[in-house]
């Protein structure tokens, strides 16, 4: 079954639900729950091919659940320059060829811990179909959002292990922004030590040490519906009085940074670009404690990361 066409026409309203909407969300709910829980149940070893931002490369993957439940896991990327990540329990011990969140960025959303009864509310989720993906049978789910600022997902989970075996995100067009897809999944071969192993390039990561305060002198008066802020720091810069302040929100799927920099006499100018489903949004802020850029960083389209950028205030001015 082709579903990639399907997912378009749905955007658009071009087609009737397959189902009535309150069994369809509970038949996602239910995919989810075994969806969220995949990563911890069951090891494999593959290959997949990732597609953003109009680049295509394709990564070996080994992850292996130990009897304590610790997972380990590595990436290597197989085409071009060799980046690799060794991690255990997501956090990454060591990386070659590229930063961390880089590699890492290629996990799919699928593997984010997702609840039907959050999504809901701005999501349209249905079981529309079954598709083959590398070899396996797999379950197609649709997450088509129930407004412009969010895209959309669709979902091919293999029906043995509820693993991710490909996801696609869309734009409210229809255009292709990301693509996840195993090409080749092995549930049942035994990992080996030797696969798990970092190569001598993979270099162990040290962490600096940062003060981070768990505080946030600034909000917005504007945020999409559904979105919450999920975390928050402010970090004093290296050798110097100002703070860099991190906010992170999420809607239980998508998420999106803002970071907010004092501009200290410098020069800056207003910036708006998109980098596949990564829109990148900057913006120089006047307010009674000095001039501060605000930069929203996230999937997200970029009229709505422009809209959350100009929304920010500090904390002890009055949302306008």
């Amino acid at each position: 079954m082709r579903v990639f066409p399907l997912l378009a026409v749905l955007l658009f309203g071009l087609v009737a639900p397959v189902q009535a909407d309150q069994q369809a969300t509970a038949d996602v709910a239910g995919w989810l729950k075994r969806m969220a829980a995949a990563e911890r149940q069951h090891s494999f070893q593959g290959t997949f091919a990732y597609e953003r931002n109009g680049s295509f490369s394709t990564h070996g993957i080994w992850h292996r659940v130990e009897a304590n439940g610790q997972v380990r896991e590595r990436l290597l990327q197989l085409d071009g320059p060799a980046q690799e990540v060794v991690r255990i329990n997501g956090r990454p011990q060591c990386v070659s060829g590229a930063p961390a969140e880089q590699l890492t960025d290629v996990v799919p959303p699928a593997l984010r811990q997702l609840a039907a009864e959050q999504l809901v509310g701005h999501y349209d989720l249905r079981v529309v179909g079954e598709s083959r993906v590398a070899g396996r049978s797999a379950v197609v789910l649709l997450m088509l959002p129930r407004d412009r600022h969010r895209y959309g997902f669709e979902l091919h989970l293999d029906r043995l292990t509820a693993l991710p075996l490909k996801s696609l995100m869309l734009s409210e067009q229809g255009q292709l922004l990301e693509r996840f897809q195993f090409t080749q999944l092995d549930t049942l071969t035994p990992l080996s030590e030797q696969a798990l192993r970092p190569s001598v390039s993979c270099l162990p990561i040290k962490l600096a040490p940062a003060a981070l305060v768990t505080v946030n002198h600034w909000h917005s008066s504007w945020l999409p519906a559904g979105f919450n802020l999920l975390a928050t720091h402010e970090r004093s810069a290296s050798g110097a009085e100002a703070v860099v302040t991190w906010l992170m929100f999420g809607d239980g799927l998508a998420r999106f940074s803002v970071f907010i920099e004092p501009l200290q006499g410098e020069s800056v100018v207003d910036t708006r670009t998109q980098l596949g489903p990564t829109a990148v949004v900057s913006k120089r802020m006047p307010t009674a404690a000095g001039e501060f850029t605000v930069t929203v960083v996230g999937e997200i389209p970029p009229g709505t990361a422009e809209r959350v950028a100009l929304a920010m205030r500090p904390a002890q001015e009055s949302a306008q």
